[in-house]
């Protein structure tokens, strides 16, 4: 019996947080939020999709017919499929800090803005310059000028002891 009280907690707790997510952007109080809020909700949720995905998962959501709103009915248990399965976890600090020991090719411990500023607009699925603005004013030392890349990855993740 205790796994199924467990299971059973674990979906009512996830319906729970995902309610209040959704709540937050239900501004007008009729279980519906705008399409363009569903990202941030994900994202509120700590579930972090690429765009691509987040596209798929939008698809998903809409009516046949889109609407640019997406019904609650239709979002909890899209959502509490996601949050059940893990998917589109932040990735972990020691992953994030190989990443930045990769592109660390002379092993200096840091980056300089222009470097990360490169791999971030020309690889994988490009940032938006608003967004490396953003990373930049908070990764770049500033008396030194460059990242610190173990100070910021640190800064950037949290420990998820769920």
């Amino acid at each position: 019996m205790a796994d199924k009280y467990n299971v059973e907690t674990i979906i009512s707790e996830a319906h729970k947080k995902i309610s209040n997510a959704f709540d937050v952007f239900d501004h007008e109080s009729n279980k519906t939020v705008d399409v363009r809020e569903i990202g941030t909700i994900i994202r509120s949720l700590g579930c972090f999709p690429s765009e691509a995905e987040l596209h798929d998962i939008i698809a998903e959501l809409e009516e046949e017919e889109p609407t640019g709103f997406v019904r609650y009915e239709r979002f909890l248990p899209t959502m509490t499929k996601i949050l059940l399965e893990r998917k589109f976890r932040p990735i972990t600090e020691d992953l994030l800090l190989q990443a930045f020991q990769e592109l660390d090719q002379q092993k200096k411990g840091f980056l300089e803005p222009d470097e990360l500023t490169r791999y971030l607009t020309q690889e994988g699925e490009p940032f938006t310059q608003e967004e490396v603005e953003e990373m930049l004013s908070a990764a770049v030392d500033p008396d030194k000028n460059v990242i610190f890349y173990k100070d910021f990855v640190s800064m950037m993740t949290f420990d998820d002891h769920r």
